[in-house]
């Protein structure tokens, strides 16, 4: 009797199993499935950003200490703010400090006194269906068209709040 008790338990188990790899296998596919009828993809990492109190001593330190390529100052006035791109090789930093007093970035630092990671930008290769796809997904978008970036391509931010409290930016690869 305990033999057959024990086979039975373990045919359960050995059913169990089975099933339990079945939903699986078909919530992968779904996923898949839904991830390819995308009409955009995500692409690479493009840059991760940085506000700093003080620009000049912040290229300073990654062009004189650390030894890396730094771009030129580019102030960018459609979005408040001097932007400076640091080489990494595969990505970059982009630093970035307020330009006049509307500046996101103001805001940031009275938070912040010493700065800190303001944003990510991941490339996407159809910004357009991108924002209409995550509208649909209910994920907000601050704002309402692209606007030209720092590399001279459209780009989009994302809400923090959709993102665990990280500034996303998607821009046009």
């Amino acid at each position: 009797m305990a033999a057959s008790m024990y086979r039975v338990t373990g045919l359960f188990c050995r059913i169990n199993g089975i099933i339990q790899t079945k939903r699986s296998l078909s919530f992968s596919q779904t996923l898949v499935q839904k991830m390819t009828d995308s009409l955009w993809k995500l692409g690479r990492l493009n840059h991760v950003a940085i506000a700093v109190p003080d620009l000049e001593k912040a290229k300073s330190i990654y062009q004189n200490i650390l030894g890396a390529q730094v771009s030129e100052t580019v102030p960018l006035p459609e979005h408040g703010v001097y932007t400076v791109f640091v080489e990494l090789g595969n990505t970059k930093l982009e630093l970035l400090h307020p330009l006049g007093q509307n500046s996101p970035i103001s805001g940031f630092l009275q938070k912040n006194k010493a700065g800190g990671m303001h944003h990510i930008c991941i490339e996407v290769d159809n910004i357009k269906e991108a924002m209409s796809d995550l509208k649909k997904k209910n994920i907000r978008l601050l704002n309402e068209e692209p606007k030209i970036g720092a590399h001279g391509k459209p780009v989009v931010f994302l809400h923090p709040k959709d993102f665990d409290g990280v500034l996303v930016e998607l821009e046009q690869a």
